[in-house]
């Protein structure tokens, strides 16, 4: 009676939560422990793939640290004791799954944009080691256009020191096609030289997503230049441990975007792989959790 008490109460507590969220992930191969830094859903990009609808106000319109930091905290008491894995959520979840992978950095837009970036990054790694999870990775998903400023590059390092590793965007290699996707007045050089300044530093993970635009995959063309952005990054310095090749595999926010067949997007991750060098690993449209 008292254990189902504790399920039923941790699992109201997931559901309320404003910042912190369990997701089984299909990129980190088990449970990732979502961490959302915009919940004002702003975002220097606006993704035409991307799930978030920005034509709507959220209700929530900063993150309220000490809220965020407790939230964590029980999010991976609940974690450590696999206590999530008895609620309704998941229940299901196959064996092979039921570990804790990462606490994703990540949510409703950019979150290097988030002010004090350096300041939470360094608590929430604290907390993670009196978790005594040294084992669970830190990971940033992220734009890579806040990298040059000195406040994120501190949270860069605090990353670097406990488990943590980025995976960036990289969904073009043509500044036109770059706009088109991520629709921003940030210019593409800026992604390219941030992207290289981080890797210089450490080995960086690519994400690569790729999909249908009205029913057109992206020319040979622009999947050509995208390796020539890989080189140039490996030429410079900088080292790419993973490119992460993918499509659509949720429904996005614009109705004019749908997934590449599985065929399109081994056919990348191979050009990626023979022209670069490059570990690749794909991920499709239909394989999603």
């Amino acid at each position: 009676m008292t254990t189902h008490r504790l399920h039923t109460q941790h699992q109201r507590t997931f559901e309320g939560n404003r910042f912190v969220y369990p997701v089984l992930s299909r990129r980190s191969k088990g449970l990732s422990i979502g961490v959302n830094l915009n919940p004002d859903k702003i975002c220097n990009f606006d993704c035409i793939y991307c799930q978030v609808d920005r034509r709507t106000e959220s209700e929530v319109r900063f993150v309220e640290s000490e809220r965020y930091f407790s939230e964590l905290e029980e999010m991976l008491d609940l974690c450590a004791s696999g206590e999530i894995f008895q609620t309704a959520k998941f229940s299901e979840t196959p064996q092979h799954l039921r570990r804790v992978n990462d606490i994703a950095f990540s949510g409703d837009g950019e979150p290097t944009t988030y002010k004090n970036f350096d300041e939470l990054i360094a608590r929430s790694a604290e907390i993670k080691r009196r978790h005594r999870l040294d084992d669970v990775k830190m990971v940033l998903i992220t734009n890579a256009t806040m990298f040059h400023r000195e406040h994120v590059q501190r949270g860069l390092a605090t990353l670097d020191a406990n488990q943590g590793e980025i995976w960036a965007k990289l969904d073009a290699g043509t500044e036109k096609y770059y706009r088109t996707i991520e629709r921003t007045k940030i210019p593409f050089q800026r992604v390219l030289d941030n992207l290289l300044l981080a890797a210089k530093v450490r080995p960086i993970v690519i994400q690569s997503m790729f999909l249908k635009l009205l029913g057109q995959s992206p020319s040979a063309e622009e999947i050509s230049a995208f390796c020539d952005r890989l080189t140039e990054i490996v030429d410079g310095g900088g080292e790419i441990k993973l490119v992460q090749v993918y499509t659509v595999a949720r429904k996005p926010a614009e109705s004019i975007v749908s997934p590449l067949e599985d065929r399109e997007v081994d056919a990348i991750a191979e050009q990626v792989r023979e022209r670069t060098g490059l570990a690749a690993e794909v991920y499709y449209g239909s394989s999603d959790y």
